[in-house]
């Protein structure tokens, strides 16, 4: 039985240095993985060492027309650090990056989605953004966000940390064990979903 099949989208964002830890967590729970980046998280992440974890391309653009694709289709999502400009395009159907595009076409196909925000605390102020966070929740995306997943910070470089769900801080930016629970739950959810197609 084939592997399934894991899309990792990591935006713009300083945690973006470590999503090869979401990476590695992902493949120790069985899920073959491919990588998708928008084009300001290309700043941020390992491409080449993603590319060998993975053994697939890490795409950003959409591929020309008349091209095969060169990553096999995902049975669920996880978006990590999602911005807020993320999070406010795929809320409202916007599809102008490959990354965004895939996130939209993930709900239509009512896939299993977790989406994990990263902002600062004037960023998460904005009306839209708790508005599109529910929005997202309602069409079923699980959205890791709150003061229980990571404290918000003041703007600025200097104030980037995550902290774990068990409470101890982190010396730079990290996905860590939170993830654990959420991808048993995506595990979950695409085992339910292949036993309604039978």
């Amino acid at each position: 039985m084939s592997k399934r099949v894991l899309y990792v989208i990591a935006c713009g964002a300083p945690p973006a240095r470590d999503v090869g830890r979401l990476v590695r967590l992902a493949q120790d729970s069985g899920w073959q993985v491919c990588v998708l980046v928008s084009p300001s998280g290309r700043r941020f992440a390992d491409i080449p060492g993603l590319e060998e974890a993975t053994g697939y391309p890490v795409r950003t653009e959409y591929k020309n027309p008349g091209e095969p694709d060169v990553l096999p289709p995902p049975d669920a999502v996880i978006v990590a650090p999602a911005t807020v400009n993320t999070i406010n395009k795929w809320a409202a159907g916007i599809c102008d990056t490959l990354p965004l595009g895939i996130l939209v076409e993930a709900i239509g196909k009512r896939l299993p989605i977790v989406a994990m925000p990263f902002t600062n605390r004037e960023h998460a102020a904005h009306p839209a953004f708790p508005e599109n966070i529910a929005k997202l929740r309602s069409w079923g995306v699980i959205v890791l966000f709150g003061p229980e997943v990571y404290p918000l910070h003041d703007p600025g470089p200097a104030a980037v940390t995550w902290t774990c769900s068990h409470g101890r801080r982190q010396p730079k930016p990290s996905m860590c064990g939170r993830w654990r629970p959420e991808l048993r739950a995506l595990i979950q959810r695409n085992d339910a979903a292949r036993a309604c197609l039978r």
